[in-house]
């Protein structure tokens, strides 16, 4: 069997630039696909579309990661704007919630990084806190800082010890969504990451592992995403 097929959204710029262009972009740091091939795997791009078409799209792949960015609009989860909330992204919203759903529908393997795990979370009925203090050192630059692996968790079979890793967020999750159990916390009592438990594979993580040397969630995506591929629907290409 090749190496099996992970698709990760992406942002939706108006004003990206690059030599004389100045373009509506579909837009990824290079460090995510590199995440996803070092690991194993073969990257595709998913820039936002329909949410109608978000089925179809997963059921292509092996395996959905929701990438980080934007803030997502209060609205999703029923609450007010905060003034510390950045702006929306409409169409990102709607996208990766539809994949998320997609995914959790399919048992398609799934991760969530940063905005990725707050959506999973919204996704299932829960709750953000708008605004932490302390997460984000210096905006634009990645910090470290500790996370605590819960026992028995998912996270915890791929990283049982607590370890440092990179991290640049000022929200996370408050009210737990439905069938989310957390899997890891920060010394501040943050959670850091979550899992839906079931036959299945669902994890958020509220760091970048994309930003790390540690392939240790990703090979686990990847060799979830191996063993469910469909005959003849996923995983079937070269390597």
């Amino acid at each position: 069997m090749g190496r099996p097929l992970i698709g990760v959204s992406t942002y939706l710029e108006s004003g990206a630039r690059w030599g004389v262009w100045h373009l509506e972009a579909a837009l990824l740091p290079a460090a995510y696909p590199r995440l996803v091939q070092r690991a194993g795997g073969l990257a595709a791009m998913l820039p936002p579309d329909a949410a109608g078409r978000a089925a179809a799209t997963v059921a292509r792949l092996d395996a959905v990661v929701v990438a980080g960015g934007a803030d997502i609009d209060p609205a999703r989860y029923g609450a007010e704007r905060s003034p510390l909330t950045g702006p929306p992204a409409p169409e990102r919203d709607a996208w990766e919630l539809a994949l998320i759903r997609a995914s959790l529908e399919s048992g398609t393997p799934l991760l969530g990084i940063c905005r990725g795990q707050q959506l999973l979370n919204v996704a299932l009925g829960g709750t953000l806190v708008q605004h932490l203090d302390g997460h984000v050192k210096e905006p634009g630059v990645f910090g470290r800082h500790e996370v605590t692996p819960v026992p028995g968790t998912l996270y915890a079979g791929l990283v049982p010890e607590p370890c440092e890793v990179p991290t640049h967020h000022h929200q996370a999750v408050d009210r737990l969504g439905e069938g989310l159990t957390v899997s890891a916390y920060a010394a501040d009592g943050t959670v850091e990451a979550v899992e839906l438990p079931g036959p299945g594979w669902a994890l958020g993580v509220q760091w970048h592992p994309e930003m790390d040397d540690d392939l240790r969630v990703l090979r686990g995506l990847v060799a979830a995403a191996s063993r469910t591929a469909r005959p003849g629907a996923r995983a079937t290409r070269p390597g």
